[in-house]
């Protein structure tokens, strides 16, 4: 299987679903950078359904690789940016970092005509990461 569009720059992140078969308590799991092989299928480890992606869901895990790293290129300045959150009694300030990195990052997209949420998992890209 080809990793076409992978440099060794790209960031490593990995996608993960629960198997759609029946009564299968699998979870199948894939490296985003592999999905722009049009020859991809993910597979689950348990009952070994084959999926294969169709152009529109591959078009937009593309997007979301393109996305991550557009994310990992902007590290320093989201280095030094937080999110606020008003509670009563003033703001919580959360670094951008640590939700970049420490929350669980879904993706909900429609398979086979069911919405599917995809955890997402991305690698940080250096131990500066959580300063």
């Amino acid at each position: 299987m080809s990793t076409a569009g992978a440099t060794a720059a790209s960031p490593k992140a990995q996608l993960d679903f629960p198997c759609l078969s029946g009564d299968c308590e699998g979870v199948v799991g894939f490296d985003l950078v592999s999905v722009a092989d049009p020859e991809f299928q993910a597979v689950c480890p348990v009952c070994h359904r084959a999926y294969a992606l169709d152009d529109a869901l591959r078009g937009k895990l593309s997007r979301m690789m393109k996305l991550i790293a557009a994310i990992r290129e902007c590290e320093d300045i989201l280095g030094d940016s937080v999110v606020s959150v008003n509670v009563a009694g003033g703001e919580v300030r959360v670094p951008y970092a640590l939700l970049l990195t420490r929350l669980n990052t879904l993706i909900s997209l429609e398979v086979a005509g069911e919405k599917i949420d995809f955890h997402l998992w991305v690698e940080p890209s250096s131990p500066q990461m959580f300063r």
